[in-house]
């Protein structure tokens, strides 16, 4: 169930406004979590940047996912898992991978280590040793990617929670 109104521009607050419009202009359309983020204009425009910022990191696209897929299931946001794992098969995982992932691992040991770091940051940070950080550069991992990981992972609870607070979840169809 809805909690909160997806908002057409017109109806968005007035910081709000110009941002969806830019969107329409550029994409054609707003989905809904964007749309409803709108409520608060600086929740939708802390999103957007830290989005865009994190398409820079150095983690593979398809590992991204994999981490995204792990902590979304922590999380428990069907809205997420889903677009989650569409992006993963469009990045050319199988569908073993996505369900490896979904279990908060890999086929591969590198992989594997940094992802269960991943679910670690999310679920008990304060339990993160100095051997965990040792394991992931034993692996071959850099120091940017270890850092980026807290990243990807904050935007995933970004998203999930607030899809899980505002009630968007996907069609049961």
């Amino acid at each position: 169930m809805r909690r909160l109104a997806a908002l057409d521009p017109a109806e968005a607050p007035e910081k709000s406004r110009p941002i969806l419009e830019d969107i329409v202009a550029r994409h054609g359309g707003v989905g809904d979590m964007v749309s409803t983020m709108a409520h608060s204009p600086a929740l939708l425009q802390g999103y957007l940047d830290f989005s865009r910022a994190m398409k820079r990191v150095k983690i593979p696209r398809a590992l991204g996912e994999k981490i995204s897929l792990a902590v979304q299931e922590w999380i428990g946001c069907g809205t997420c898992l889903a677009a989650h794992t569409e992006a993963a098969l469009a990045a050319g995982l199988t569908e073993t991978d996505v369900a490896l992932a979904r279990q908060g691992t890999s086929a591969d040991a590198r992989e594997a280590a940094l992802i269960g770091v991943a679910v670690r940051v999310l679920v008990e940070p304060s339990a993160i040793t100095d051997e965990d950080v040792a394991g992931l550069r034993a692996h071959g991992w850099s120091d940017r990617v270890i850092a980026e990981v807290v990243g990807l992972v904050s935007l995933n609870l970004l998203t999930g929670a607030f899809n899980l607070l505002v009630g968007n979840q996907p069609d049961e169809s």
